[in-house]
């Protein structure tokens, strides 16, 4: 596994190296920028890690660039770290789902613990992506048949009705919802119900979320 990287961005060069040589010296593997364009441009995409990063910079700032990691496909938690902390900008970076928001000047316990945090972070929501998608993979050996048979189960509705509805005959409903339980290796609809939701599919309409 790809050891993991704290990627800490801020325009201040000095800030910079001492952040760099505190976290190496505590056991991180580290990379700095001094724009949040240029951690943007050389970021491997699924790179495990965190960002720390500055909340007033030229060009893009924290907050942007926490925005704009949020919509990309392997997200990083983020830590803000400024000089210039102010009421608003600390409640749209934590409704953003930064991890922590701390003034240049905490200290170095606190700064540490919140890396500490937000690696743990980075692992626990890497491994639920992992699941997801093996349960995605799962889901998409379903035929498109299958799928209308499963959207009507989630409903709560019976073979005879299931049947009805889609103009097939019941026997066929049985012979399609024993292959989706087959497929997805699960016996009951209760646990069919659960890896749905799992697999972050949202029913009864059977999309991605």
């Amino acid at each position: 596994m790809t050891e993991p990287v704290v990627h800490v961005v801020d325009d201040d060069t000095s800030f910079l190296l001492s952040m760099s040589r505190l976290l190496r010296a505590h056991g991180f593997s580290v990379k700095t920028y001094v724009a949040a364009g240029d951690f943007l441009a050389q970021r491997c995409a699924d790179d495990p890690g965190c960002v720390v990063t500055d909340l007033r910079m030229p060009g893009l700032d924290g907050l942007a660039l926490q925005s704009a990691l949020a919509q990309a496909p392997f997200p990083l938690p983020f830590l803000f770290l400024t000089g210039f902390a102010d009421t608003p900008s600390t409640v749209r970076a934590m409704r953003g789902g930064a991890e922590d928001f701390l003034e240049k000047t905490a200290s170095k316990e606190l700064l540490l613990e919140a890396v500490r945090r937000a690696l743990a972070r980075d692992e626990k929501e890497r491994a639920e992506r992992t699941v997801r998608h093996e349960l995605r993979v799962r889901f998409d050996a379903i035929s498109i048949r299958e799928r209308e048979v499963l959207d009507h189960v989630l409903r709560g509705r019976l073979n005879k009705q299931i049947a009805s509805d889609l103009g097939i005959h019941e026997r066929t409903v049985k012979v399609h919802r024993k292959s989706i339980m087959t497929k997805l290796n699960v016996r009951s609809v209760a646990a069919l119900a659960r890896l749905t939701q799992e697999a972050g599919i949202k029913a009864p309409i059977l999309t991605f979320t």
